[in-house]
């Protein structure tokens, strides 16, 4: 199985944001273990790093990005994903459609977010957290 997993999931388990940190730790732990191939959006990495930037020091924030990219692939889309992006009316936030735009092009099964409400127009299906730890247990 592989998912792209979205920013607000990564923040959690970088953050150990309460009440979300111990299933975010999860999903992170089934990508360690290859239960799954778990890739982050390449612009979810300056995302990260930017909105760290008032709890963490540049050289802590490096450093756990570093970590992250041990064990989860990072996606990237080209210029004709971005207009597509930039197009497409079904999406207001920007970021989420460049989400499902790197979903497509690694042929995500899944995207995995706290936030499905923002993928309702997402031709891959976003999913919570707590529904992809029941699909790779099953």
């Amino acid at each position: 199985m592989v998912i792209l997993i979205d920013t607000n999931v990564i923040l959690d388990y970088l953050c150990s944001r309460k009440p979300f940190t111990d299933i975010a730790n999860s999903v992170l732990h089934a990508c360690f273990q290859q239960k799954c191939t778990g890739l982050i959006a390449a612009h979810s990495i300056t995302n990260i790093f930017y909105i760290l930037r008032k709890q963490f020091s540049v050289t802590e924030r490096k450093k756990m990005l570093i970590e992250l990219c041990e064990f989860i692939e990072v996606a990237g889309i080209q210029k004709e994903q971005v207009i597509d992006a930039l197009h497409n009316e079904g999406f207001n936030d920007l970021e989420d459609r460049l989400q499902v735009e790197c979903a497509r092009v690694i042929n995500a099964d899944y995207i995995v977010t706290r936030n499905i409400a923002d993928f309702i127009a997402s031709p891959i299906p976003a999913i919570l957290p707590e529904e992809f730890l029941q699909k790779i247990t099953v």
